[in-house]
């Protein structure tokens, strides 16, 4: 499993022209998931990702949390970070999970995550998403 986790002053995703989640600062999560994940690693990574020290504090040192920088946390599946690059030109995605394993497990991660803090959006699994954000920073850290 990976988290690409960035940290945003804005971030939305879109179907179909239609906003479905946005949030104000806070995180920007695109989560892959891989073949042989299970929910032990998605209980870890939700964890860690509530808690992962990204934002500023007071003396503008990376000493707080999403949680303690009353940030919002948009979650989105990303099915391209389980690519395998390692060689030739083109990704393979062997190593991504099959999507109904995918999609159990990412809202299974949402439901973790929801359940230790009420400031959470999502795209859709599996959708033709837009994802619209500025970074900020820009601070980007993979959590895997």
């Amino acid at each position: 499993m990976k988290v690409l986790v960035q940290r945003a002053l804005n971030a939305s995703v879109s179907v179909d022209g239609e906003v479905i989640g946005a949030i104000d600062h806070g995180q920007l999560v695109l989560v892959g998931i891989e073949r042989g994940d299970t929910e032990q690693d998605v209980q870890r990574l939700a964890d860690k990702l509530l808690k992962y020290r990204m934002f500023s504090d007071q003396d503008g040192k990376m000493n707080l949390n999403v949680q303690q920088a009353s940030g919002g946390v948009l979650l989105v599946s990303q099915f391209t970070l389980a690519a395998d690059t390692k060689k030739g030109l083109r990704p393979g995605f062997s190593t991504a999970a099959i999507p109904a394993e995918g999609e159990r497990l990412f809202n299974d991660f949402v439901d973790k995550v929801r359940a230790q803090y009420a400031q959470v959006e999502t795209g859709r699994f599996g959708a033709d998403m837009q994802v619209s954000f500025t970074n900020d920073g820009p601070v980007t850290f993979m959590l895997d």
